[in-house]
């Protein structure tokens, strides 16, 4: 694992930046045009360091030594530290499209492979834990996304996520100021036209299965944020609060019924198949590579 010294290379916003490629909103490639840019405390992904934080305070503790826990999206393994304490008995488990991403989140100790979130390569309801952090507002189909990660889940298990929501407040906070700031996404990394409303993905997700506990908000710390900026934090800490209209986190519970259609739920283990499934040629390959991978092709 890269040491922590190395990852603390940049040492005050924006200095020293190369210039990357001009890309259309929502590009995948400028997730290898930054792929630098992940481990520095003070790095243009430094927010997302942030949130991965705020994500592991949702997890559960495994339910035994070496459970595969599913971090779809999971970049270059930023919820890897995080992993400690009760959690320290998951095995990380990740997909993501970036390839200098996975390479990196290899290096970290994260069962990394390539895979995109609308087409997991993992089986039917194989994980009790699937981590979906800031990936939600990238993709174009939410329903088939969310299909997916009730399909891996096991009845029973967890799904933790954060999302960007879709208000106008989130956009003009989100994509008009914070890309103009430090610790900000960086330009033209998120479509706002993507944006998730809450009540849109709870109903989507209890369509498949996946009832929502817990939906709040979350925002920098502003006691935090300014020591970061003069370079005498590593980490701003994201603090949960009632509004859900910027930046919020979720966590929920798959049924451990059969689900149809319209959520309603009945006993039966033919459902763990119904809930999310796709068809057996979307997987070729992947079976195997669970048993190998606790998850991953």
């Amino acid at each position: 694992m890269p040491s922590q010294t190395a990852e603390r290379q940049t040492r005050g916003p924006d200095r020293g930046r190369a210039a990357v490629p001009r890309r259309d909103r929502n590009d995948p490639a400028q997730y290898d045009d930054l792929a630098d840019e992940w481990w520095p405390t003070h790095g243009r992904f430094a927010a997302l360091r942030w949130l991965a934080a705020a994500r592991a305070t949702l997890l559960p503790s495994p339910p035994a030594p070496g459970a595969p826990l599913l971090d779809v999206a999971c970049g270059a393994g930023l919820l890897r530290p995080h992993l400690t304490g009760r959690l320290a008995g998951w095995r990380h488990v990740g997909v993501d499209l970036s390839a200098s991403a996975v390479a990196q989140a290899r290096a970290h100790g994260v069962t990394a492979v390539r895979g995109d979130a609308l087409r997991l390569p993992f089986r039917d309801a194989s994980v009790s834990c699937v981590v979906a952090g800031e990936i939600l507002e990238h993709l174009d189909d939410l329903d088939t996304a969310c299909a997916e990660l009730a399909r891996v889940l096991t009845p029973g298990g967890t799904l933790v996520l954060d999302t960007l929501a879709d208000t106008l407040l989130c956009r003009v906070v989100l994509v008009r100021i914070a890309e103009r700031l430090p610790g900000g996404p960086p330009p033209r990394i998120h479509d706002p036209k993507l944006f998730v409303g809450p009540g849109r993905l709870a109903e989507l997700l209890a369509r498949h299965g996946v009832h929502l506990t817990l939906l709040r908000g979350l925002r920098p710390s502003l006691l935090d944020y300014p020591r970061w900026l003069a370079g005498r934090l590593d980490q701003v800490r994201m603090l949960p609060t009632r509004s859900t209209s910027c930046v919020y986190q979720a966590r929920g519970e798959k049924t451990r019924g059969r689900t149809t259609g319209d959520g309603e739920t009945g006993g039966g283990e033919t459902g763990q198949e119904r809930v999310g499934a796709v068809p057996e040629d979307r997987r070729a390959g992947a079976d195997e590579g669970v048993a190998r991978a606790g998850g991953s092709r």
